[in-house]
């Protein structure tokens, strides 16, 4: 069984017991977390696609840590004109394990 679930903008597809990385959530580790915007739903046999959401359908899941990514350079230049600008980015991560996925 698996899902198409929308966590903070972003569609994952998830089965139980997965491990994601979903851009930053409020909570505190060990928090579980229930997504009720879930797109399509598979049991093995039977999809299920949602108009824009199947209805009755959530995604549990829990909060194993906050992170961030490895860094992002940006570098700009424009030559001949002495213009350079180094800049790194981090973004912040939460760490999230799907403990179930309950259909309607």
């Amino acid at each position: 069984m698996y899902a198409v679930v929308e966590i903070a903008g972003k569609q994952f597809v998830v089965k139980k017991g997965d491990r994601i990385k979903s851009p930053m959530l409020e909570g505190e580790v060990n928090n579980e977390l229930e997504f009720d915007r879930v797109l399509l739903t598979s049991d093995g046999e039977n999809v299920t696609v949602g108009d824009p959401v199947v209805e009755g359908a959530r995604v549990k899941a829990s909060i194993l840590d906050f992170n961030r990514h490895k860094k992002v350079i940006v570098f700009k230049k424009k030559r001949r004109k002495g213009y350079r600008v180094l800049n790194g980015h981090r973004q912040g991560y939460t760490h999230l394990e799907i403990l179930d996925i309950i259909l309607s």
